[in-house]
């Protein structure tokens, strides 16, 4: 068999929390035109996004959507009372939305019948704990002129601090021509990547509450870094993630089954590559 890749995982979970979205509104009627109903479904299909909720949207936004179906669903009737309803590329189309829409009802339905025991969900944990780790982070703050001499004169004042926190800051808003000079050269938390080879790797070798002896070269100038905090790189739990790992497991299973069920049948089926 197959084996599974995201982007595959991905495709079918989407697919289903579609359809799962469409009939799960389809109860609501918000209009009526000429006798037919605007409902949930009718709006999820216009709003195409699942995830976009019609009665969290602003009034204006509301009014505009229903309009929009409104006007489609007019079109459509008027659409539905022509000659093109007898044509063959209207039949031929119409066999195929019923494949599709069998489908979404037939995929809802199956997704119905996976599930998982707690006892698989902690093996899938100790399976696969590498994959929930938290990054090492840092919380630093950093002062960016110009020149070598600039953040040797800067690194030399801040050697004799006694405190350190507020005499940083107070350079920072000063001197840095860094964008975050204004608020003491405050870059929050970040983890290596986030930040440029040279600043990550020099950030990592400070203590908390230290400065780097030397200034450190990169791109955009010299830079002083202060390290105020660190975290280390951790492992999640196994509660911590309990619920993530449930959903995870399912979807996967999920994917697993359809797959299965798609290989026995494409060895009864007769495919034709043209």
């Amino acid at each position: 068999m197959k084996i599974l890749n995201k982007k595959t995982i991905i495709s079918f979970v989407t697919s289903l929390a579609l359809s799962s979205s469409l009939f799960a509104q389809a109860d609501k009627v918000y209009v009526v035109v000429n006798g037919e109903e605007i409902s949930g479904s009718d709006i999820a299909v216009a709003l195409r996004d699942p995830r976009i909720k019609f009665d969290a949207l602003e009034k204006e936004q509301q009014t505009q959507v229903l309009e929009n179906v409104v006007e489609q669903k007019i079109l459509a009737q008027e659409a539905f009372k022509s000659k093109v309803v007898k044509s063959a590329v209207y039949k031929e189309e119409l066999e195929k939305l019923k494949q599709k829409l069998a489908y979404q009802i037939w995929i809802t339905d199956l997704s119905k019948t996976v599930n998982v025991s707690d006892k698989e969900v902690k093996a899938y944990y100790d399976k696969n704990k590498e994959k929930y780790v938290t990054p090492e982070e840092f919380k630093a703050s950093h002062i960016l002129v110009k020149s070598q001499k600039e953040a040797d004169e800067i690194i030399k004042q801040l050697s004799s601090s006694k405190n350190m926190k507020i005499d940083f800051v107070k350079l920072a808003k000063e001197k840095s021509v860094g964008p975050s000079g204004p608020n003491g050269g405050d870059l929050g938390w970040f983890t290596k990547e986030k930040m440029l080879p040279e600043f990550s790797a020099a950030a990592a070798k400070l203590k908390k509450g230290d400065i780097t002896k030397k200034a450190v070269k990169t791109q955009y100038g010299f830079h002083v870094i202060f390290l105020e905090d660190k975290k280390e790189s951790a492992t999640l739990s196994f509660k911590q993630i309990e619920k993530q790992l449930k959903q995870e497991l399912l979807q996967l299973t999920f994917v697993k089954k359809v797959q299965k069920i798609a290989a026995d049948l494409k060895k009864k089926s007769k495919i034709e590559y043209k």
